[in-house]
C-alpha cells in the first residue's frame, strides 16, 4: 500500500514522520509532494518526493493537507489522476463533502488530528462520505490509531469535535498560561516552576480521571472540603468561568462557520 501527503505544513508534516517511524512503512510506499519542493529537502531519507500529480496517480491514500483557499485547485489537479479504489482524504474542517463533490466525486474521509499527535496521543476525528466502504475505514483507523486514539463522528458534528481535540491544547494552554502569571503576583516562586508544577498537577489529574474513571465532580467533592481552601477557589470559578466558556465556543464556532461560508464561496467560482 502506497500513502501520498500533499502540503508539508504542520500537520502534512507530523503526518509523514509519524507514519514513517510508527507505521514502520517503506520509503518507497510513502509520496510527499509540495508546492515548495525546496522544504522536502528534510524528507528525502524517508520518503519519494514527487510531484501532486505523480502522487496521486500512484497513492492508494491520498492525504491533502493545504489551506482551504487551496484544496479546490489542489483537487482539480489531482481529480483526474487519483486511482479509482484510492482513498482522498482531507486535512480541513471548513471543507464539506458537498464542497468536494463539485470537483470530483471520490470515496472520501475527513480527519483532524491534534497537536497531541507528536506524543502519540492524538484523538483524531474523522468522517467518512457514503462512497467509503469498511475496508477503507478499516485501513484509515489503523494508519490514524499510530498517532493516537480514532474517533469517528457524522460530518455535522466535525466543527465542535474539532474544538474538543484539535483547538483545545490552545485553549488549554491560554487558560492555565492565565493562572499562572496570576499566581506568579501572588508569590516568589520563579514562573518556571509555577508553570512546571501546574502542568504536571494538570497532566497527572486527568491521567488520574480517566484511570480511576472520575468525574469532574468526584474530584472537585474530594479535594474542595467543606469550608476549606478549595472550596472556596472552586466556588469562583463555577461562578465566573461559565460565561467566558460560552463566549469562547460562541466565538469559535462562529469563525468556523464564516470559514466554511468563505471556502464555499471559493469552490463556486
Amino acid at each position: 500500500m502506497k500513502i501520498g501527503i500533499i502540503g508539508y505544513g504542520s500537520m502534512g508534516k507530523m503526518l509523514l514522520w509519524k507514519l514513517s517511524s510508527n507505521y514502520k512503512i517503506d520509503k518507497s510506499d510513502l509520496l510527499v509532494a509540495n508546492r515548495t519542493p525546496d522544504k522536502l529537502e528534510e524528507a528525502k531519507d524517508i520518503a519519494v518526493i514527487c510531484d501532486n500529480k505523480a502522487l496521486a496517480s500512484a497513492a492508494d491514500i491520498v492525504f491533502v493537507c493545504v489551506r482551504p483557499a487551496d484544496m479546490k485547485s489542489v483537487l482539480q489537479e489531482i481529480g483526474p489522476c487519483l486511482k479509482s479504489d484510492a482513498l482522498l482524504v482531507t486535512l480541513n474542517g471548513s471543507i464539506t463533502f458537498d464542497m468536494i463533490k463539485k470537483v470530483i466525486d471520490h470515496k472520501t474521509a475527513k480527519v483532524i488530528p491534534s497537536l497531541t499527535a507528536e506524543i502519540d496521543r492524538s484523538q483524531t476525528i474523522v468522517c467518512f462520505n457514503g462512497l467509503v466502504e469498511d475496508r477503507d475505514k478499516d485501513v484509515l483507523r489503523e494508519l490514524l490509531g499510530t498517532i493516537g486514539e480514532v474517533i469517528e463522528l457524522p460530518e455535522k458534528e466535525v466543527g465542535m469535535g474539532s474544538e474538543l481535540v484539535s483547538c483545545m491544547p490552545g485553549f488549554i494552554a491560554s487558560i492555565f498560561d492565565v493562572i499562572c502569571t496570576s499566581a506568579g503576583s501572588h508569590t516568589d516562586i520563579p514562573r518556571e516552576q509555577i508553570v512546571k508544577m501546574v502542568l504536571n498537577t494538570m497532566s497527572a489529574t486527568g491521567d488520574l480521571m480517566l484511570i480511576k474513571d472520575l468525574s469532574f465532580d468526584e474530584v472537585v467533592e474530594r479535594v474542595a472540603t467543606k469550608g476549606g481552601i478549595t472550596e472556596e477557589g472552586t466556588r469562583v470559578i463555577y461562578d465566573m468561568f461559565p460565561p467566558a466558556a460560552d463566549e469562547m465556543f460562541n466565538k469559535t464556532l462562529e469563525k468556523r462557520r464564516l470559514t466554511a461560508e468563505n471556502a464555499g464561496r471559493s469552490f463556486e467560482e
